[in-house]
């Protein structure tokens, strides 16, 4: 198994294989020192930084001190302003120059054909080349509010990403089965919330022909997606319990709540709870316990390199 805080070649002995990816890097400080002590003290591989984000050089800083940390770009297309001008993305952006605040605005416009793919593609190699130029070998890619769960979506970020350089991506559909009955049924918000994760399995073919048609690789799905903002202990290792064979992403929000996290409107409390889970010696048991690999996208790439070779 991964020891804590240290980079190491990928054997892949093991039926299941998870990548735990901290996403939001660069979002506050408080993040920032949570993904770190991740990292340092349990189980996160990698993480995904947020070019917009208001602490990107704090982030900076703490990647360069742990470079077993793997870093991929958060692309960040709704909430928060954008890299690019208006005269670049007119439409992506609103009148004011930032982006639409709201999820269900964004995907209306979507679906719409209100997003033009090219702005889409501009706005997002924007954000890797900026990290990229800062030094970070981006390891893969994935999209606030699992943006890229649309074709409209997926196929200009996919599209930037194999031209960035970029080799990986986030599968971001969820196994039905890693959501046990008893975790729905206690929870009104993990139900309400689980009916459109579903749904939105129908376009997960599509995506992962897009993947193989821009040379990228990705894993089986992505897990902890219904459980973001509900995660605690039990919960998760239920969810270990019920992984299936192969190779995921477990998608975490660790963050010390700070003023200017509580300011930016997340969950109260979700970001303490994910810390707790992902940062202890005892998730590094369990998922030991449960037969599990803990690996990196820089793994993941590497052996599907090997294996095409």
């Amino acid at each position: 198994m991964r020891s804590p805080g240290h980079a190491r070649q990928p054997s892949f002995p093991h039926m299941k294989r998870l990548i735990v990816n901290a996403d939001d890097f660069g979002m506050t400080a408080g993040v920032n020192r949570a993904v770190i002590d991740a990292f340092r003290n349990g189980i996160v591989t990698s993480t995904s930084l947020m070019a917009t984000g208001e602490a990107l050089t704090d982030a900076l800083r703490a990647a360069d001190r742990c470079p077993g940390l793997r870093v991929g770009c958060h692309v960040v297309l709704l909430e928060g302003a954008p890299l690019l001008g208006p005269a670049d993305i007119p439409r992506l952006a609103s009148s004011d120059g930032r982006f639409r605040r709201r999820f269900g605005g964004f995907v209306k416009a979507a679906l719409t054909g209100q997003l033009p793919a090219r702005e889409i593609a501009r706005e997002t190699s924007a954000q890797i080349r900026k990290l990229q130029q800062a030094g970070i070998p981006v390891s893969h890619l994935d999209t606030h509010k699992h943006a890229h769960v649309f074709p409209e979506i997926f196929r200009p970020v996919l599209r930037a990403a194999a031209e960035c350089g970029v080799k990986a991506v986030r599968n971001p559909f969820e196994p039905i089965e890693v959501m046990g009955f008893a975790d729905v049924v206690t929870s009104p918000a993990l139900a309400s919330r689980l009916a459109p994760v579903r749904m939105l399995r129908v376009f997960a073919a599509e995506f992962r022909r897009a993947v193989r048609e821009h040379g990228l690789v990705t894993t089986d799905g992505t897990v902890g997606i219904t459980l973001t903002g509900f995660m605690s202990a039990n919960r998760f290792d239920r969810l270990l319990a019920r992984l299936p064979e192969g190779t995921w992403e477990l998608v975490c929000h660790p963050a010390y709540e700070d003023e200017e996290w509580r300011r930016l409107g997340p969950r109260p409390g979700s970001g303490h709870a994910e810390l707790e889970v992902v940062a202890s010696s005892e998730a590094a048991r369990k998922v030991e316990a449960y037969g599990i690999e803990l690996i990196s996208y820089a793994d993941l790439i590497c052996v599907e390199q090997r294996a095409a070779a």
